[in-house]
């Protein structure tokens, strides 16, 4: 399915904020339930996606909705670490994946560090999310460290991207695939 021409990338707004959450109600457990088992989803659920959770960032203007056929199908948001630029959360509804959503929205918010002055992006993942990691890896991030998370849960894999001004442009340059 190649849909990623008809879809919108805009900053969320609070009219947004239900579309925001069902796309974590919807993509955690199928993501984290195999990796991580049904508690750390239901903990993840209760922790990052809720109104209290998403409100604050929506408000800072670090959240960017995919909208297709006036529905929110995916989701980033973005905020600074250790004078860094962290994208926090990059989701595509389960049946959006592979359609090109998922790389218009690693495209802004690399557009985005840039822009702000960040020297990179990073972000991390749970080790064992073979999907995350190819597609990062595909947009050149690389393995700077693990965490662990404890009770049973995989490593988080924190990776970065370097921002300088002549790397990153042909990830920007990439048609939607």
């Amino acid at each position: 399915m190649k849909i990623a021409s008809g879809v919108l990338l805009r900053a969320a707004t609070g009219d947004d904020l239900q579309g925001v959450i069902a796309v974590g109600q919807q993509t955690w457990p199928v993501t984290y339930g195999p990796i991580a088992g049904d508690d750390y989803v239901a903990m993840g659920l209760a922790k990052w996606w809720t109104a209290d959770a998403t409100i604050p960032a929506i408000r800072a203007g670090r959240v960017t909705v995919a909208e297709y056929d006036g529905d929110i199908v995916g989701m980033t948001s973005v905020g600074p670490l250790d004078g860094h630029l962290a994208l926090w959360k990059l989701y595509v509804l389960p049946e959006f994946q592979s359609s090109g959503v998922g790389g218009m929205l690693m495209r802004a918010a690399i557009a985005r560090a840039r822009a702000d002055g960040y020297d990179e992006l990073v972000l991390s993942y749970l080790d064992g999310n073979d999907n995350a990691r190819g597609f990062y890896e595909h947009y050149g991030f690389t393995e700077t460290g693990r965490e662990s998370t404890g009770g049973g849960v995989p490593d988080s894999v924190w990776v970065r991207l370097p921002l300088s001004e002549d790397q990153g442009d042909a990830v920007l340059d990439e048609s939607d695939e």
